[in-house]
């Protein structure tokens, strides 16, 4: 029996990132061969935030995508995690770049935003969609709090549909990623369970139709590094008057 059966999802993935939280960002480096900075680079280019832009970043994890933000726009920018340790290690992080002003970081849950409608620019899930007990919720209230004509953004690791780089690239998420985290994070279980969440996250197709059914226009998706990862953006509806 696997992880997720044999306990509530949303309870064995906190108990996951509280455990891995000090080993987090260098597991992120070498998981993606070090391209996620890339893939948050394209993503910041395709998001294109103006001066004083806020966005809330959910399961915002030790904040690299939340400090980048931060930096970008200069407004006011949350991020939002439901582990303490992961946020612990963001504070750090915050702190040496000198933006414990811009930025607020909230510990909570990414289904039930304590957050107004219509609060924010933009609204970002980083690696976190597919962690989540149910996405078409998360992005609801990811939709409901940004204002109309803001951005829901979501970059997550995806599948790729081409061989034979698909049947490497499973091999190496199956057999070889627990192993590194076992080597390096001592955490077998933990990275044993990654390529479980990976299996049944819908992919990049059929999460961009998802995106249209939760009511977000303009959607687009881009598959990046051969579509081991994927960028999905939707836009808030702006209401007529």
């Amino acid at each position: 029996m696997s992880s997720l059966s044999s306990k509530p999802k949303e309870k064995f993935v906190h108990s996951v990132f509280e455990s891995i939280a000090p080993n987090y960002d260098k597991m992120n480096d070498i998981i993606s061969f070090g391209r996620h900075k890339a893939w948050r680079k394209f993503t910041m280019k395709k998001m294109n935030m103006s001066q004083g832009d806020t966005a809330i970043d959910l399961c915002c994890g030790t904040c690299d995508w939340t400090i980048s933000m931060a930096q970008t726009s200069g407004g006011s920018i949350t991020g939002l995690d439901f582990s303490e340790n992961m946020l612990e290690v963001g504070r750090r992080k915050i702190a040496e770049q000198g933006l414990d002003s811009s930025i607020v970081l909230v510990q909570g849950n990414a289904m039930a935003l304590p957050f107004e409608d219509n609060t924010f620019q933009y609204a970002t899930i980083g690696f976190g969609l597919r962690n989540v007990p149910d996405l078409r919720q998360v992005l609801k209230e990811m939709q409901r709090v940004v204002k109309p004509g803001g951005m829901v953004v979501c970059l997550e690791v995806s599948k790729p549909t081409w061989q034979p780089f698909k049947g490497l690239y499973y091999f190496y998420f199956k057999h070889l990623l627990p192993l590194l985290g076992k080597l390096i994070a001592k955490r077998y279980e933990q990275y044993k369970w990654l390529p479980e969440s990976l299996i049944q996250f819908p992919g990049r197709e059929e999460l961009a139709q998802i995106f249209r059914e939760t009511g977000l226009t303009e959607v687009e998706a881009y598959p990046l590094t051969g579509g081991v990862a994927a960028l999905h953006i939707g836009t808030k509806e702006t209401q007529n008057v």
